[in-house]
């Protein structure tokens, strides 16, 4: 959500971030609805003070004697015109909100300017890609070895959902313990077991609503499966107000995350590059306003550590505006090396969203002695996405007969197992 305020005082700035993000200029069409909600506002707020001046007159004017019928006239007036105003008010408000919900947040000022992935800036890159001959892909390595089973899953769910088994399902569960561990042991996240399914308030708080419910599974109660657990890491403030002192909070969780994946028709239909239903620890930040960009750097780090303890190549890039998230302000994506594939592809995205999510869940933070408040920044980061990085240990420790080499840093996870067979 934007800050009206700002629009007003400087509705060129707010369109050139539009612009950016290649969007249409929109100042004017939202500053008309705002002055025509004032205006009814001020309407209102003069009617009701007539209306209340004239029961005054009305009375006094009887006490004395004097005709009161012109004065009751006006207030049968005003008592039929009084609910048309407040139903305009209301109905010029609402649209307003509509609008602003639906318009995404500003890119960051460094932030490269671009249409799509395209013009992603890399910004640099972690280990060397092994030199594997005749690489397989995941899942023709899962399938080889009678561990991954698209086809019963599909007889069940459909497409984009996969069974593992035996020391795949082992080195999943084994990969996101791995990664709480670290994250609570040694980066300062406090582990959280959120609910799976939230209302619709705490997806509009995030953002996914209203505009990409297409992209949600609904319950038949109101609810909505989770798409990722930011949603209700960073809902856990919520209508607050903490005390600036106590932040940053660190949140960490590990969830399934449901995504019907709207739009993706034809894309990553092989393998659990791209699935319906899928692991992910993920790491969300709350911090006052001046931390959140350092908070950025270092939630970062902490996705990469993931990958370098298990030795899995990388590069960060810097997102582009139009590639950006509809929430964030600036976002870094990390991008694992694939050898199946010959390319590195996403395995983790951190984003600073700064207040533009604070704003739609009303979270701010007061500061200490003051009266105050400021709206809170939120980040949030994947840390990483469990079942990618299962296919990126596949691929890249894959041996020439068909058999996976467990990483040293997931064989006390593994029993000590360090070979997955047929």
């Amino acid at each position: 959500m934007h800050d009206l305020r700002a629009i007003r005082e400087n509705p060129e700035s707010f369109d050139r971030g539009l612009a950016r993000r290649g969007l249409e200029p929109m100042s004017p069409t939202v500053l008309d609805l705002d002055s025509r909600r004032r205006a009814a506002q001020t309407q209102l707020q003069e009617m009701q003070a007539r209306r209340n001046e004239a029961a005054k007159e009305i009375g006094l004017a009887k006490r004395e004697g004097r005709d009161a019928q012109p004065l009751m006239d006006e207030m049968a007036q005003l008592k039929e015109r009084l609910p048309q105003v407040e139903e305009e008010e209301k109905a010029l408000g609402a649209e307003l909100d509509r609008m602003l919900a639906t318009i995404p947040n500003l890119p960051a000022d460094d932030v490269p300017e671009g249409p799509d992935e395209t013009a992603n800036v890399e910004i640099r890159r972690w280990g060397e890609p092994k030199a594997i001959a005749d690489a397989k892909q995941h899942f023709e390595l899962g399938e080889a070895l009678g561990l991954m089973d698209f086809e019963a899953a599909s007889r069940m769910s459909g497409a984009r959902f996969t069974v593992l088994k035996g020391g795949l399902a082992r080195l999943e569960r084994a990969l996101a313990d791995f990664m709480l561990d670290i994250h609570t042991g040694e980066h300062g996240y406090t582990e959280v077991a959120p609910p799976l399914m939230v209302r619709d308030n705490a997806l509009f708080g995030t953002g996914q609503l209203p505009k990409f419910e297409e992209d949600l599974f609904r319950t038949g109660t109101d609810h909505y499966l989770i798409p990722t657990s930011e949603v209700p890491l960073t809902n856990l403030v919520n209508d607050q107000i903490v005390a600036m002192e106590e932040l940053p909070y660190r949140y960490t969780a590990l969830t399934p995350c449901f995504r019907a994946e709207a739009g993706s028709a034809g894309r990553d239909t092989r393998g659990m590059i791209r699935q319906h239903q899928f692991w992910k620890v993920e790491m969300v930040s709350i911090t006052a306003p001046d931390q959140s960009e350092a908070e950025h750097q270092r939630m970062t780090q902490c996705a990469e550590t993931i990958l370098q303890r298990l030795g899995l190549p990388y590069r960060v890039v810097t997102l582009c505006t139009g590639d950006m998230g509809f929430s964030a302000r600036k976002t870094y994506d990390i991008e694992v090396w694939l050898p199946g594939q010959n390319m590195y592809r996403e395995i983790s995205s951190c984003s600073n969203c700064g207040d533009f999510q604070a704003r739609r869940m009303k979270a701010r933070c007061r500061p200490k002695g003051e009266k105050q408040t400021q709206f809170v920044h939120t980040l949030n980061g994947s840390g990483v996405a469990v079942g990618r990085c299962l296919i990126a240990v596949l691929e890249n420790y894959q041996q020439p007969d068909g058999s996976i080499l467990v990483p040293e840093a997931l064989r006390p996870y593994m029993r000590g197992l360090e070979r997955i067979t047929a």
